[in-house]
């Protein structure tokens, strides 16, 4: 009874949004995500001028004009490189992460940012254009390492009824991003012959605000205490990141969070992806990566300029309604942070795919008429904002969220990069198809969009559980039903991965080996215990 009165008092006090929390998400987002969406959007509205560049230096450099498939090569190498920059990143973050922290990993990623900023702003200078082709693969890979570090560092700073709104944070400055590269690559602001090398450079200024801003705030509690060790300096973080004094229940969680995963050990990806109890965890983060990027979104952006052009609009218009969409892209984002709580991520995930699958077949259709009805290229605009409402809405925020609340801090950072791997490598199959997909299929294209939108909304119906509201654990224990685990919590092997799924006192262990000292583990087992029937609660 005692047990239960306090658990009803530990659930009540919710985490708020404090100064420190606020201030550190921002610095991260901004000086990291921020630089993802940039970079994302920078090339699209200098490209004439770049490619003249391109072809002046090619011939001061060989000797020769440059052909038209010598140009498209260097075009392609230089927009394709930078998701294949990502996917390496996408790789480091494993390593990284576990040797220098979270916070630490920020700081040193910002190398790939400010050395390529500088190259990229000074090329035309040095009359080389081989070094935007470079500059572009580091800062994929500063973009491939920010993507999957920032959610992880923000959702482990997070208060549990917080860690969805804050969670969306990093996807919202993406498309903050993506909007300020829209609206400097205007032509009388840096979208022309003179200011297109300092729209590159701009990406260096985020970098350089997160390295001097950053070391102010506080590491990941949860790798502070679990991976380091040092109990003392996470609760004086988790003191600043909370607002109160008592973190005593959070860091007991913690522990036992970090009991209940010792079967796990350290995940490799190899040792992740054939490990039993978190086989429906990794198809889950990979469906939602790929589907994420497989739905067309790149695509849509890609084709939305001809598309505009087609409803009569001349090309200094286009600019403003694409910085429009741009900016719808922002709002709906910023919705949801607000709702992904109140909501929840299953309820988003679905909205969004379904939204993105039925603007996709209808803007095939009015694409197919667009020549023969006056009104379908107006349809087709249409068409395109809804479709970037429904991705801003589920798709773009969402797969990150899961990706951390549903992985511990053993399998974390694994399971972020399996979840990097597949969203950057079905980035850069769009980037690279999708021109001969236009040239096989033409308008119907989206159809197959539509069908990857329908599919990945089904699997989210059927497979995918509600996790808003929940700690790392709970969502844990939830997941165990998926795996097959349930009908097995009886035995010691289950017990061993699950040690609160009993009344069972957990073994006092130390400190020293990497478990709960003897006087922790004292206090946990007097006040922590959980009914085996608890962990076979239905989804």
């Amino acid at each position: 009874m005692a047990l239960q009165e306090e658990k009803g008092q530990l659930e009540e006090r919710r985490g708020k949004l404090t100064v420190t929390l606020v201030l550190g998400t921002l610095v991260a987002t901004i000086g990291s995500s921020f630089q993802y969406g940039y970079n994302v959007a920078s090339v699209n509205s200098p490209t004439p001028f770049m490619k003249a560049f391109y072809n002046e230096t090619y011939s001061v450099h060989y000797k020769k004009a440059i052909s038209n498939n010598v140009m498209s090569v260097l075009w392609s190498l230089t927009v394709s490189l930078y998701p294949l920059g990502g996917f390496f990143g996408s790789l480091m973050v494993g390593p990284l992460v576990n040797k220098i922290g979270r916070r630490g990993t920020l700081l040193l990623n910002n190398i790939f940012s400010i050395v390529p900023a500088i190259l990229m702003g000074t090329s035309v200078v040095a009359q080389t254009f081989e070094i935007i082709i470079v500059s572009r693969f580091l800062i994929g890979i500063c973009a491939g390492l920010s993507s999957n570090v920032v959610p992880m560092y923000v959702g482990e700073m997070s208060p549990k009824n917080l860690r969805g709104g804050i969670g969306v944070m990093p996807q919202l400055m993406i498309t903050v991003g993506i909007l300020m590269a829209q609206i400097f690559g205007i032509r009388f602001i840096l979208g022309n012959t003179d200011g297109w090398p300092i729209l590159l450079a701009l990406t260096g200024i985020p970098a350089v605000l997160e390295l001097v801003f950053l070391p102010f705030f506080p590491e990941s509690p949860r790798y502070t205490l679990l991976n380091k060790g040092n109990e003392d300096k996470a609760k004086r973080a988790l003191q600043k990141l909370r607002g109160w004094e008592d973190v005593d229940g959070e860091i007991k969680e913690m522990y036992l969070e970090d009991q209940s995963e010792k079967e796990e050990g350290e995940l490799s990806v190899k040792n992740l992806c054939t490990f039993r109890p978190l086989r429906w965890q990794l198809i889950i983060i990979i469906v939602l990566n790929m589907g994420q990027q497989l739905s067309g979104i790149n695509a849509v952006y890609y084709y939305a300029d001809s598309i505009y052009a087609e409803a009569g609009l001349d090309d200094e218009t286009i600019q403003y309604v694409t910085v429009g969409t741009g900016s719808v892209n922002v709002l709906m984002t910023v919705a949801a942070v607000f709702i992904v709580d109140s909501w929840g991520r299953k309820a988003l995930l679905l909205v969004g795919f379904g939204t993105c699958c039925v603007g996709c077949v209808v803007l095939t259709i009015a694409l197919v008429y667009q020549s023969t009805v006056s009104w379908m290229p107006y349809l087709s605009i249409v068409c395109i904002i809804v479709y970037v409402i429904g991705h801003a809405t589920g798709p773009s925020p969402v797969p990150t969220i899961i990706t951390t609340e549903m992985f511990r801090q053993a399998s974390r950072p694994a399971a972020f990069m399996v979840a990097g791997t597949a969203h950057w490598l079905s980035n850069f199959i769009v980037g690279l198809i999708f021109e001969f997909l236009m040239k096989g299929l033409g308008s119907y294209s989206f159809i197959l969009f539509a069908a990857i939108c329908l599919a990945t909304f089904i699997f989210i119906y059927i497979f995918v559980p509600e996790t808003k509201g929940k700690s790392f654990l709970e969502i844990s224990q939830i997941m165990a039903k998926r795996n097959g685990l349930e009908e097995r919590a009886d035995s010691k092997e289950f017990l061993d991965i699950h040690p609160l799924s009993s009344g069972i006192p957990l073994e006092k262990k130390d400190l020293t080996s990497g478990e709960i000292p003897l006087e922790k583990m004292d206090n946990l087992t007097n006040e922590t215990t959980l009914e085996k029937k608890d962990l076979a609660t239905p989804l």
